[in-house]
C-alpha cells in the first residue's frame, strides 16, 4: 500500500517534470524563430556602416519594419504558451532576444525621424503588451538594455559617418546619445547587468565626443568654416 502511495507520488512530480520540459521546448523553438528573425534585421541595418550609404537607410528601415511582422506573431505564440501568473517562470528564454528588437526598433526610429523611442511606441513594434497586467510584456529593463545597445551602435555609426564625408551626423549623434546619457543618470539602477552597460555608455558619449573634437580642430566641423571667414 504505501509502495503504492509513493509511486503514485512521484508519478504526479514526473507528469510534471515531463509538461515542464515540453513547454521549454515549444517556448525554445519560438525563440530560436525570433532570434532568426532579429538576426535578419541586423543584418538589413549594418548598411549604415557602409560608405556611402544615407541614399539607402530609408529602405532599410522599411524592410526592418517588415520584418517586424513576421516578429509579432510569434510573440502570440509565447503569450499562448505562456499561462497567466508563469511569465517570470520562463522569461530568460526571451529576454535577450527582446533587448535586441527593442534595440533594433529604437534604431529604426532614430534614423527615420532622430527621436528616442518610447517604451509604448517599442512594445506596438515588437508586438507585445505595455503593461504585465495585460499579460504577455515588455519589461522596462528589456527596453533600458535596448536603448544602452543603440548608443553603441550610434557611436559605431558616427565614426563611419565620417568616413562617408557626412560631417554633421556625428554632431546630432553627439547631442541625442548625450541626452540619453543626462537621461539615464536620473535613474538609481539596481539591476547589476544595467549598470554594467550604463558604464559602457559613458565610454560611447567620450568615443562620440572624440570624434566631434576631431571634426571641430580639423575645420570640418559644420559651421566652422563660416565661423572663422
Amino acid at each position: 500500500m504505501a509502495d503504492t502511495v509513493v509511486n503514485d507520488i512521484f508519478s504526479s512530480y514526473q507528469k510534471y517534470l515531463d509538461n515542464e520540459q515540453e513547454t521549454r521546448e515549444q517556448i525554445r523553438t519560438v525563440v530560436k524563430e525570433i532570434e532568426t528573425h532579429a538576426r535578419e534585421m541586423i543584418t538589413i541595418l549594418q548598411v549604415i556602416h557602409q560608405e556611402n550609404c544615407f541614399e539607402e537607410i530609408p529602405q532599410a528601415c522599411l524592410k526592418t519594419r517588415q520584418v517586424f511582422e513576421k516578429v509579432r506573431p510569434e510573440y502570440v505564440k509565447l503569450s499562448a504558451l505562456v499561462v497567466s501568473g508563469q511569465y517570470y517562470r520562463y522569461n530568460d528564454h526571451w529576454r535577450f532576444v527582446t533587448q535586441r528588437l527593442c534595440f533594433i526598433a529604437a534604431l529604426v526610429v532614430y534614423l527615420e525621424v532622430g527621436i528616442l523611442i518610447s517604451k509604448e511606441t517599442c512594445a506596438e513594434i515588437i508586438g507585445v503588451k505595455l503593461d504585465h497586467k495585460e499579460g504577455f510584456h515588455l519589461e522596462l529593463e528589456d527596453y533600458l538594455m535596448g536603448i544602452l545597445q543603440l548608443s553603441s551602435e550610434l557611436a559605431r555609426f558616427a565614426v563611419n559617418a565620417v568616413t562617408s564625408g557626412d560631417y554633421n551626423r556625428p554632431m546630432e549623434i553627439s547631442k541625442f546619445v548625450s541626452n540619453i546619457n543626462a537621461g539615464f543618470r536620473l535613474l538609481n539602477l539596481k539591476n547589476d547587468s544595467l549598470r554594467k552597460r550604463f558604464d559602457v555608455l559613458k565610454y560611447d558619449v567620450k568615443k562620440i565626443e572624440e570624434i566631434v573634437y576631431d571634426l571641430s580642430i580639423r575645420g570640418l566641423k559644420p559651421g566652422a568654416q563660416q565661423s572663422t571667414d
